[in-house]
């Protein structure tokens, strides 16, 4: 069971912006690398195999981060040290990740982007669950769907930057360099107002134990699973529809600069996602409803990954960006609200997030076999977004079975 509402004072708006900070400078160094610098990178390696490549780094590194996320969450909730138990792992996420970019930006040989791209996976993961796990750790349930759009913003805007930092510095040398040097710098407004209260009693260390704490049984805890089922499924649609945007540009629209598109595209989706997430999280918190939002942004964004099977144009693309950004605004503030209304272990919030986002890395790990397979021999792009389309409409509609949340 979560703490009661009336243990959290309100929370005020700088300390939220500053969570948000941390979350925009991770998402800065995953998609930055993501949505541009690894697929240059991996076509000037390997050429004609890039699909197939890409697929492998984004795929182990996704494994990396399914373990990673959890594991240092488990630790975080059990730290105990004076600057808190979050800010000690976020401080070393943020620089260990840093290193992790500049290994990116010197890797010629492909088995270097591998490492390097996992030992981001890791280090930044180690941050992110920290992160994440302050929202439980301070703020009060009335204002989680306010909460969960402000750090929606800041992913989503990391999204961009991340992108905008790896064309504006041109080539993938400079572009994972700017990306490290804003991860490091995205994490100082936190650590200077963390407020993170340090954990005093000390608790028992048994390897089993730990081992079985990742175990949530969905018989003892069905919201829960059901939360978890929700966010895997529908983060395994978008993953599909998303992981060749660049080369479904490059290869299928026809675009002549598929960088400067990929940067537009992300633009115009993360202002469109970056307002739908406060506005749904304000709107959810004041109406006192969860289920019924990430309903409807299941079915709004089908509607944009059928834009992009069926409107394989620029205009096209541009529509289908801002309707998926309405979507998936809704859904990553109220679904975070949501997931931190059914964590079942008040000791272990971070562990428990930890968990939950392997529902985020898992769809990283599977939707490259799905979409190279449909790519490559299945019907190509139009098949990939239909699919895309019925799996997140799927999760999204799982939502309803959670009956501990309105």
């Amino acid at each position: 069971m979560t703490t009661p509402v009336e243990r959290r004072a309100p929370v005020r708006l700088p300390w939220l912006l500053s969570v948000a900070v941390v979350n925009l400078g991770t998402y800065v160094a995953f998609f930055g690398p993501l949505a541009v610098l690894l697929p240059q990178q991996t076509e000037a390696i390997v050429g004609d195999g890039k699909e197939t490549a890409l697929a492998i780094v984004t795929g182990i590194g996704a494994a990396i981060s399914m373990v990673a996320n959890p594991l240092f969450g488990a630790l975080s909730d059990r730290t105990r040290s004076r600057f808190g138990r979050r800010v000690p792992w976020i401080t070393a996420g943020s620089v260990v990740g840093a290193l992790g970019l500049t290994i990116l930006s010197g890797a010629s040989e492909f088995w270097q982007v591998v490492v390097g791209w996992c030992l981001v996976q890791a280090s930044v993961n180690a941050s992110l669950a920290s992160i994440t796990a302050t929202l439980p750790d301070r703020v009060p349930v009335a204002q989680r769907a306010w909460a969960g759009g402000l750090v929606g913003l800041g992913q989503t805007l990391g999204i961009l930057v991340g992108a905008g930092l790896a064309i504006a510095f041109g080539g993938t040398r400079a572009g994972y360099l700017a990306c490290a040097a804003f991860l490091l710098l995205s994490a100082l407004p936190y650590l200077g107002r963390s407020h993170d209260e340090p954990r005093t009693e000390r608790v028992p260390w048994s390897t089993r134990a730990f081992a079985r704490s990742f175990w949530i049984s969905p018989s003892r805890h069905p919201d829960f699973a059901w939360a978890w089922l929700t966010r895997f499924v529908v983060n395994l649609g978008n993953a599909i529809a998303t992981l060749y945007l660049f080369y479904f540009l490059q290869d299928a629209v026809g675009v002549e600069d598929p960088d400067g598109g990929v940067f537009v595209v992300i633009a115009v989706n993360s202002v469109v996602v970056a307002i739908s997430a406060v506005v749904a999280g304000r709107w959810s918190d004041r109406v006192e409803r969860r289920k019924v939002f990430v309903v409807w942004a299941g079915v709004v964004m089908a509607v944009a990954a059928l834009l992009l099977a069926f409107w394989q144009t620029w205009p096209g693309v541009l529509v289908a960006a801002v309707v998926l950004g309405v979507g998936f605004g809704a859904f990553i503030a109220v679904d975070l609200a949501i997931i931190t209304e059914v964590l079942p272990d008040e000791a272990g919030f971070a562990k428990d997030l930890g968990v939950i986002n392997i529902a985020n890395a898992l769809p990283q790990v599977l939707a490259p076999v799905v979409a190279a397979v449909i790519v490559t021999s299945l019907g190509g792009y139009t098949t990939l977004y239909v699919t895309a389309a019925l799996v997140g409409l799927a999760g999204a509609l799982a939502v309803v079975r959670i009956r501990g949340v309105r």
